[in-house]
């Protein structure tokens, strides 16, 4: 079983930057490739990143390709996403994931965290 617990969500402005980080726990938890997914109200959980265990190997979606950065340090159990040039379009709320094969489909994804708030006034 791995556990994971998001932080660093919040508020801000359009343009501005905001980091989210997903602390997760477990015996296993540095052998898992991560990931982020987000839910906008009224649409479906999207995939927004994902790297794999190593570190070695990122994906991004296209909507975020550019301004979005993930990367991990497995010695604190850790992942990040770094979010800058952050748009009204990315308001929802991001959910850590972890899975032993990266899909961009939620539906493979094993373990999840409880969710974090990102809102991005205009």
């Amino acid at each position: 079983q791995v556990q994971l617990v998001e932080s660093g969500g919040g508020l801000v402005q359009a343009g501005g930057s905001l980091r989210l980080s997903c602390a997760a726990s477990g015996r296993t938890a540095s052998s898992y490739a991560m990931g982020w997914f987000r839910q906008a109200p009224e649409k479906e959980r999207e995939f927004v990143a994902a790297i794999s265990w190593s570190g070695g190997k990122t994906y991004y979606a296209d909507s975020v390709k550019g301004r979005f950065t993930i990367s991990r340090d497995n010695a604190k159990n850790t992942v990040y996403l770094q979010m800058n040039s952050l748009k009204p379009d990315d308001t929802a709320v991001y959910y850590c994931a972890a899975t032993q094969i990266v899909y961009y489909s939620d539906r493979y994804w094993s373990f999840w965290g409880q969710g974090s708030q990102v809102t991005v006034s205009s």
